[in-house]
């Protein structure tokens, strides 16, 4: 996956979570709050790759960049 794709998925768990957990809350449901918080932390870690990827893609480019300016 791309970095922004992982971004992007990366929150639409997290609002998905979010509502899941709700509902959950809502209608007395111990298993779908704890699916909801779950799907909350995966979206959480899925924007943490999202972000780790645009770093490297960036510092690889400032590297390129260097190099291509020395020679």
């Amino acid at each position: 996956m791309g970095s922004t794709k992982d971004k992007v998925t990366g929150a639409a768990n997290q609002v998905g979570g979010k509502i899941k957990e709700g509902v959950g809350k809502v209608i007395g449901n111990e298993q779908m709050q704890a699916e909801g918080k779950i799907q909350q932390v995966k979206g959480q870690a899925q924007q943490k790759v999202g972000e780790a990827k645009s770093a490297i893609k960036d510092a690889a480019e400032n590297v390129a960049d260097s190099i291509n300016k020395k020679l």
